[in-house]
């Protein structure tokens, strides 16, 4: 017998089945063994379990029962308090510590900024001149400096030549 045909009978057994299913489950029950057995276990169990059932009944009615638990409990709760009232130094107590607190916070991330960022932003320009594209100009404004890169190579006779525009080697 299936595990199927098992909650079947047990179906069948609670009344839990159409009309056209119980004469099906009643007819099957009449022609094999197996399910009649099962039947008859089922049976002498509901049997045996119900004898176990103690029948308890309330002396009052269901209502009244669960009335007198909700006023214990409402009794026990303990009574909601008046709201005080707020003095105006304790409004700007709640307002004033927080935002005390950002200001600290902001004023410790300034000077940490300051402090170990340099404080002043540098203003450096690289410019590529468009006529040579193999020079470019770096310059500058906080070291007053300007370097020109040039990115090719002098000629050894131009190298080798003094001329007016470099500084006497030492």
């Amino acid at each position: 017998m299936t595990q199927e045909q098992q909650l079947k009978l047990q179906a069948f057994f609670d009344k839990e089945l159409s009309e056209q299913d119980a004469r099906e489950v009643a007819s099957w029950l009449a022609r094999d063994a197996d399910a009649t057995a099962l039947h008859a276990e089922l049976r002498n169990t509901r049997q045996a379990l119900k004898g176990f059932e103690p029948e308890l009944k309330l002396p009052e009615s269901r209502e009244f029962y669960w009335s007198k638990i909700k006023r214990e409990i409402e009794r026990s709760a303990p009574a909601p308090t008046p709201a005080q009232s707020v003095s105006l130094f304790g409004a700007l107590r709640r307002f004033l510590i927080p935002l005390g607190a950002v200001a600290v916070l902001a004023l410790a991330g300034f000077v940490t900024l300051h402090q170990f960022g340099g404080g002043a932003v540098h203003s450096v320009q690289v410019n590529a001149i468009l006529a040579d594209a193999g020079a470019y100009t770096y310059r500058d404004e906080s070291q007053g400096m300007t370097v020109v890169w040039l990115s090719y190579p002098a000629e050894k006779k131009l190298a080798d030549s003094p001329s007016r525009d470099t500084l006497p080697a030492k």
